[in-house]
């Protein structure tokens, strides 16, 4: 069975003693990535010294709005310093979808065909750039301009993944160019 791997978090600072730790959340299922017994691959940041490269969760619990997450590879606060920074990848299956309907992997829109409402081409999904309103597909324009649209049902109104495009409720200076003032 083929897979990919996805970003779900980066571990944060330590919180208390015993080497629970907060992490930046990057999914949008963090109780099932982050479940008893997951196993997420760790990826370093440059520079860093921690030697781990998978760890097992042990334990996850929310406190306020922060995640944090035990790791049976983490037992204290010094080994939590150490595992500071690390990037958290979870293995999943490559036709594996999230469980909303309207939610996509990065991976399933990236390489999709991109058309307006009339069904004109407009160009290909070439990345998800997630933003802090909210995400934003990049396409790539067929005079070879990337664009940004903001990833919301208003101006994406139609995602067709077994059909492989997009349709975008495109508007003059979204991804067609604004008219020459005459």
């Amino acid at each position: 069975m083929e897979t990919i791997e996805l970003v779900v978090g980066r571990i944060g600072k330590p919180h208390g003693l015993r080497g629970e730790v907060t992490v930046d959340v990057r999914t949008d299922e963090p109780e099932r990535r982050y479940a008893v017994g997951a196993r997420l691959r760790a990826e370093p940041p440059r520079g860093s010294a921690s030697p781990l490269r998978e760890v097992t969760v042990a334990g996850s619990r929310w406190h306020q709005t922060t995640l944090l997450v035990s790791f049976e590879e983490i037992p204290d606060r010094t080994a939590a310093e150490a595992a500071r920074g690390l990037v958290l990848h979870a293995t999943v299956p490559v036709d594996e979808t999230p469980a909303d309907p309207d939610e996509y992997y990065d991976h399933q829109l990236v390489g999709l065909a991109a058309y307006d409402l009339d069904g004109a081409e407009l160009g290909t999904v070439t990345a998800l750039v997630h933003g802090g309103a909210q995400d934003l597909l990049t396409i790539k324009t067929p005079d070879g301009r990337d664009t940004l649209v903001p990833f919301v049902k208003a101006l994406v109104p139609e995602v067709d993944l077994a059909a492989g495009r997009v349709v975008v409720a495109d508007r003059p200076g979204l991804v067609t160019p604004l008219p020459e003032d005459e």
